[in-house]
């Protein structure tokens, strides 16, 4: 790629903010820098990068998936066990919970379950989710921007609720994805339960 200096001058934008863009790029692993060299543009991977921070619509890109939302957002009680440990805040506000389902080249991918405590994200529920990133409406909106995670992950056997939403039959085996997203807001995690049907594709990325 061009360097640094030279990106300045043709975009006419500052240091930092050619800085910060590459770093993206590199995080999402589509260039690799090296002193003394520059970046070098890599590859595009070919696997579904649902384990990159940066979510699944930024990865995949909106041409090939098609996110339906099954059910609307709704204020509940965490479900119990949580799949990862509460602060008392979290679970005396409730958490929003939304049901969504992805689609690339026409194949259930992913059946998606995000929980979101209820704290500080006004008409939340009144937005529209069909075709968007989860990760893009927290940014643009609210200012919260995911920073790294936890997650858990197992195989599982499908069960009657999976095999409709993920295009597989009963017991077959699903790879489930328990994610805890942390973000630049002080205290703020939000997390998702994430069922794969990976018989078609394989997961990869950075997190």
């Amino acid at each position: 790629m061009p360097s640094e200096n030279e990106l300045c001058a043709l975009h006419n934008v500052t240091r930092p903010t050619v800085r910060q863009a590459l770093s993206k790029l590199e995080n999402e692993g589509y260039i690799s820098r090296h002193q003394g060299k520059g970046s070098i543009v890599r590859a595009i991977p070919d696997g579904i990068g649902i384990l990159s921070i940066q979510g699944t619509t930024s990865i995949i890109g909106q041409k090939n998936l098609i996110t339906k939302t099954l059910f609307k957002p709704s204020i509940n009680p965490w479900p119990e066990p949580f799949i990862f440990k509460l602060s008392e805040q979290d679970i005396e506000v409730g958490c929003i919970i939304l049901e969504r389902q992805r689609i690339v080249d026409g194949i259930p991918i992913f059946y998606d379950i995000s929980y979101l405590p209820n704290i500080n994200i006004p008409r939340f529920m009144q937005k529209s989710f069909e075709n968007k990133s989860l990760f893009n409406i927290l940014r643009t909106s609210y200012d919260i921007e995911v920073i790294g995670g936890e997650q858990k992950i197992r195989a599982v056997k499908a069960d009657k609720n999976l095999s409709t939403y993920l295009n597989v039959k009963v017991n077959d085996p699903v790879l489930h994805l328990q994610r805890k997203m942390k973000t630049n807001r002080f205290g703020y995690c939000f997390y998702s339960s994430i069922y794969c049907n990976t018989k078609d594709f394989f997961l990869e990325g950075t997190f």
